[in-house]
């Protein structure tokens, strides 16, 4: 198993600056997200993952959001395991300091 690349909230907001090709996944719960979210972020809470998978493209890269990095990092390693390309964010939406919408 690779390990998971992580990346700050300083290296994301370069990366969406930039218009990688990169898909946001923020997978905290609705009340969390209901607070505030990152404006490109798709929302897909952590339980719905295995689900959602099926409509996910693994051929993009995606960069995996949530509260601390915690959950984020248990997301991005089932993943990774599933074949996908992905990048945890540091700290989560705690260390974020670009734009959120709400």
């Amino acid at each position: 198993m690779d390990d998971i690349k992580e990346i700050t909230s300083t290296e994301l907001q370069d990366m969406l600056d930039e218009k990688s090709d990169i898909v946001l996944i923020d997978v905290r719960e609705n009340e969390e997200v209901a607070q505030g979210m990152i404006e490109e972020a798709e929302h897909i809470p952590l339980r719905e993952i295995p689900e959602a998978l099926k409509e996910l493209d693994k051929q993009k890269n995606y960069v995996l959001i949530c509260h601390s990095g915690m959950r984020s990092m248990n997301a991005a390693l089932f993943m990774n395991e599933e074949g996908f390309k992905v990048m945890n964010l540091t700290g989560g939406m705690l260390e974020w300091d670009g734009e959120i919408v709400v």
